[in-house]
């Protein structure tokens, strides 16, 4: 099915374009291996001088900022590059975590296939993250992270250092979760195979806050897209302690 990034627009001036990323869709021609096409090019379709002012993974949705210029790129740029910007992330972890602004400041260090990442304090570069509880259910946790630095799978990897990996992300140690591991007397029909209740990283791009060319601040929020939503509604039905 043809994505039309026109429907994907949350926000948009003459200077920046926020939209809502599908989950797997690249952000960057890049960093897809296939060439299957990414949301620039998509985006290419609708306006052909935006720029991508920063990437999400390509299993991850939610909010990533467009500039329509380079005067506008390069705004957004300096406001990454000084922390100025701010990113909330939802996330449903494995296991049950009661976290209040926990920091992990770990460095990281990514590994020569370009995939993964490491925990290295000898190369890695400095990088911290924040994690807040948001819910606690049975087995699992909804998480807000606030990464403070911008280093790939960083939200990934500095919550599996706290035993909180997230769910349906074998890389880094998290594990499906199934209808069958919330509800009770669940019933699958004979002879199928019960799939995961998300298919991927279970990981959003909630909201993201950061100055316009003229200085005003704006905050833009992602809706959860339907994969990341049932799995929370589910959990809220099904799941609470």
């Amino acid at each position: 099915m043809k994505i039309n990034f026109s429907d994907l627009i949350l926000f948009e001036n003459d200077d920046f374009i926020v939209v809502n990323k599908p989950a797997h869709l690249a952000t960057l021609d890049e960093r897809t291996a296939d060439r299957g096409g990414s949301l620039l090019r998509l985006g290419r379709e609708y306006f052909p001088e935006i720029m991508a002012a920063h990437r999400l993974d390509k299993e991850t949705s939610g909010i990533l900022v467009f500039a329509k210029h380079a005067a506008a790129y390069r705004h957004m740029s300096l406001q990454f590059e000084h922390r100025e910007v701010t990113k909330r992330y939802h996330a449903v972890s494995n296991g049950v975590h009661h976290l209040e602004g926990i920091s992990v400041y770990l460095p990281i260090l990514p590994l020569k296939n370009g995939t993964a990442v490491k925990i290295d304090r000898e190369s890695g570069k400095l990088a911290e993250t924040i994690f807040n509880t948001l819910k606690v259910y049975k087995g699992y946790t909804l998480v807000e992270c606030i990464p403070v630095t911008g280093r790939m799978h960083q939200i990934r990897i500095h919550i599996s250092c706290l035993k909180a990996p997230i769910v349906n992300d074998p890389q880094y140690g998290g594990k499906p979760i199934y209808l069958s591991s919330i509800k009770r007397k669940f019933n699958l029909k004979k002879e199928t195979e019960e799939l995961p209740l998300i298919q991927r990283v279970a990981l959003h791009a909630r909201s993201l806050t950061f100055k316009l060319m003229d200085g005003e601040s704006i905050t833009v929020t992602a809706p959860y897209p339907k994969d990341f939503d049932v799995l929370v509604k589910q959990l809220d039905k099904f799941g609470t302690v």
